[in-house]
């Protein structure tokens, strides 16, 4: 795993970037409010690991679940926004859409990955972003058991934050790791792949050096962190991506749908990230249709 730097000043990472956000709100004050919620969801689910409580189903297709953990963390973090920012839209996985039409557009996953939850798996976490005219331009990936978060901010870099062992804040970059054959891969499930997206991973993990599976948003902040070199994932939604994309990239790496497109709000479910340019491409061409 590369050695993430000491706290101090986020130097920008070596990739294209998006200018910094620029409106009536501070973005400190959007990474704030993000952070508030991600305090508020941490403090809300933690007392429901592990305690046996009850598992719903979402839907009629498939075992899609959800718990009242989901939804209560989800509630809190919504009252939230409504009390700081009243003409910001949100975008929730459990309670739905409010105010489309705004050009600021919170999206919320208060538990990715509720199988890990409900199994009793520490490794799932809380999803914050805030989109400004479309673009993530705040993240946070939240370790609710684990107690790390990963925090992105357009133009300013990726911060780490964990309590244990001991309280600490790391600025971070992504793994150098330039070749393919060198890489270390990850995917949530191989069930999210359709047969035909399946042939594509395949091809591309034969090129990898070492896969793994499972971890959900987890793996997006080992990515950033240096422990993993690439992921690649689809069937996803906007709240399953958006808080990924400034983390992995204020970091230095590099998120696209497979064929090397920005993820928005309407693309198709399909998520690639990298640690750097060089191993993206790489790893495009890998999964190109033949």
């Amino acid at each position: 795993m590369a050695e993430p730097r000491r706290s101090g000043p986020c130097p920008r990472p070596a990739t294209d970037h998006q200018p910094p956000a620029t409106s009536h709100q501070p973005v400190d004050h959007w990474r704030e409010v993000a952070e508030e919620l991600a305090d508020l969801a941490r403090k809300t689910v933690r007392p429901y690991f592990r305690s046996g409580l009850q598992v719903d189903a979402k839907g009629s297709q498939g075992f899609d679940p959800v718990t009242e953990a989901d939804r209560r963390a989800e509630s809190v973090m919504r009252e939230r926004l409504e009390a700081e920012f009243p003409e910001h839209g949100i975008i929730g996985e459990e309670h739905g859409v409010v105010r489309p039409e705004s050009r600021w557009q919170w999206v919320l996953d208060p538990i990715d990955g509720t199988r890990a939850f409900i199994t009793g798996s520490p490794l799932f976490g809380t999803l914050i972003a805030l989109l400004e005219d479309g673009k993530p331009v705040v993240g946070v990936i939240d370790a609710t058991m684990q107690g790390e978060r990963w925090i992105g901010v357009q133009g300013q870099g990726t911060r780490y934050v964990r309590e244990y062992p001991e309280p600490q804040q790391l600025s971070l970059q992504t793994s150098t790791t330039r070749d393919l054959g060198q890489a270390l891969i990850g995917s949530t499930d191989p069930s999210m792949f359709s047969k035909t997206q399946w042939t594509r991973v395949q091809r591309l993990y034969e090129k990898t050096r070492m896969r793994r599976y499972g971890g959900d948003c987890y793996l997006y902040g080992m990515l950033a962190l240096g422990g993993v070199d690439v992921v690649v994932e689809a069937g996803l939604a906007s709240y399953d991506a958006m808080a990924l994309i400034p983390v992995v990239q204020e970091a230095g790496g590099v998120t696209t749908d497979w064929s090397g497109n920005p993820v928005t709000l309407d693309w198709d479910g399909t998520l690639l990230a990298s640690a750097n340019p060089a191993l993206h491409e790489q790893a495009l061409a890998a999964l190109t249709p033949r």
